[in-house]
């Protein structure tokens, strides 16, 4: 992703730590934005929905903490899918669990290590610009999709993963809502299921800056040349129901249908309790955990 192009709101009522994310950043090519108070930063968010790609939010602040910033933030529809990197001296597994579920896609303790901030804001950033691509891909026309009720793809790399995702959405009655889940979906049966890349390495991978190029290159390997996930989907009278399988030998999945303040300050591990709670009505893992079923309901007028 060009960074190039994301412009960043920073907040936090202490100069010195505006200083310190600021000095730790300025050489990434970002657009910087700094606010003083929760009040600021929500006047700034107001005046421009659509100008910032992440969002650093101190949570403890006057006047307008972080966290009714950040539902304020979650109640706007122009800006509820805007990354937000909550950052507080709160570390509490409560106080991190409960940020994460009211819209914190990423937590940051201080004091915190400026590459672990450098990570996590490109995780950020990355996620915002994939979120957009899907998004576009979802202005075109859904009509033909109308008139389908049952289908199959089979699926290769990353880009059809999006593509797919961006396409089978219509489907749904609320396509922005659901693309980003099962874009989560297709890519986490590619990378973990089928291309054996586990959490631990994805992590070091992405603290890298290494991932996607790892991902390509174990596509081109020979042991994964010919291998494909496959997504199917059936239209019912009242539901969208999306079944997606990988090759894989399966998955523990159980820790990551909810979030987990353990996992809360890694650059990943958090996407399947999201399109869980966000994109679906109902998400169930079959077996040993490489066959997942997501299921949208169409509602009365669907």
């Amino acid at each position: 992703m060009d960074s190039s192009k994301a412009s960043i709101l920073i907040v936090d009522d202490e100069p010195i730590n505006l200083d310190i994310i600021c000095a730790h950043l300025e050489n990434d090519n970002y657009e910087l934005v700094t606010a003083s108070d929760g009040q600021e930063a929500w006047s700034l968010l107001e005046s421009n929905p659509v100008r910032f790609d992440t969002i650093i939010l101190d949570r403890m602040m006057p006047v307008l903490d972080g966290m009714q910033v950040l539902a304020n933030i979650k109640d706007n529809e122009l800006m509820e899918h805007i990354p937000v990197v909550m950052q507080t001296a709160k570390a509490e597994n409560q106080d991190v669990v409960e940020g994460l579920k009211a819209g914190a896609y990423y937590y940051l303790t201080k004091p915190y290590d400026g590459d672990v901030l450098k990570t996590i804001v490109r995780s950020a950033v990355n996620d915002r610009f994939h979120e957009k691509s899907l998004h576009e891909s979802l202005r075109e026309g859904r009509q033909i999709f109308d008139l389908m009720t049952f289908g199959r793809f089979k699926i290769h790399n990353l880009h059809q993963c999006n593509l797919v995702a961006s396409q089978v959405a219509h489907l749904c009655p609320e396509p922005h809502r659901v693309v980003t889940g099962i874009s989560e979906l297709l890519i986490n049966a590619l990378e973990h299921g089928n291309l054996r890349i586990g959490y631990q390495e994805k992590s070091n991978l992405m603290r890298r800056g290494m991932w996607q190029i790892e991902v390509e290159r174990r596509l081109k390997s020979r042991e994964n040349i010919g291998g494909f996930i496959e997504l199917e989907f059936n239209v019912y009278a009242d539901t969208v129901q999306i079944r997606i399988r990988d090759q894989g030998q399966g998955f523990d999945w159980t820790p990551y249908m909810d979030f987990d303040a353990d996992r809360a300050f890694d650059p990943h591990g958090r996407g399947i309790a999201v399109a869980r709670l966000s994109s679906f009505d109902n998400l169930e893992y079959i077996g040993d955990g490489n066959e997942v079923v997501a299921t949208v309901k169409k509602g009365l007028d669907g």
